[in-house]
């Protein structure tokens, strides 16, 4: 079970949800521990800078779009330091971030 699972189910029922993802890989944007407010979105209009919940190569992640290949209908997906994670089909992508809380300090 991942740690996204209950965030996934919710995005696939066409409801906003929020997570508390925890890591530094997309530090400054999102700080581990930050409340993430995710929505459903409609893969086919992301961007790059884009911040999304997906899945990379059985892993999920909330990671930066890189990049977008709308006729391949997938998206590079990778952190906020430089690493590439892959490329995820529109399929594997769930939500997109819309609001980062702060953690309290």
């Amino acid at each position: 079970m991942s740690w996204a699972d209950r965030a996934k189910e919710s995005l696939a029922a066409g409801q906003t949800c929020q997570i508390k993802p925890h890591g530094n890989s997309m530090t400054p944007l999102v700080h581990s521990g930050d409340t993430v407010t995710v929505e459903p979105i409609d893969p086919s209009t992301l961007e790059e800078g884009d911040i999304v919940l997906c899945r990379v190569k059985g892993n999920d992640y909330l990671h930066l779009v890189k990049g977008v290949d709308k006729s391949g209908a997938r998206v590079l997906i990778g952190n906020n330091h430089g690493r590439i994670n892959g490329w995820a089909s529109f399929k594997q992508i769930f939500g997109k971030a819309t609001h980062v809380q702060p953690k309290p300090k």
